[in-house]
């Protein structure tokens, strides 16, 4: 009988290969992960302009004075 060790008690795995649709998950994910820091990126860019036009025009319009209620 041959001496068990770890080499030949255990025999390594070979290596799957890659199916069709493994590789077509594989793409449709890496598609939509740069779709996304596209948006993201998009919305923090516009974020940061409304944010400063907003600060912006808050500074330069005077403050409305309240309407007085009617007595009754």
């Amino acid at each position: 009988m041959a001496k068990l060790n770890k080499d030949t008690l255990f025999k390594p795995a070979a290596p799957r290969a890659e199916t069709v649709m493994d590789k077509t998950t594989r793409v449709v994910r890496d598609i939509l992960d740069t779709e996304t820091e596209k948006r993201e990126a998009k919305t923090q860019r516009l974020r940061k302009t409304r944010l400063e036009r907003e600060a912006a025009t808050q500074d330069d319009t005077p403050a409305a004075k309240p309407k007085k209620r009617a007595a009754k």
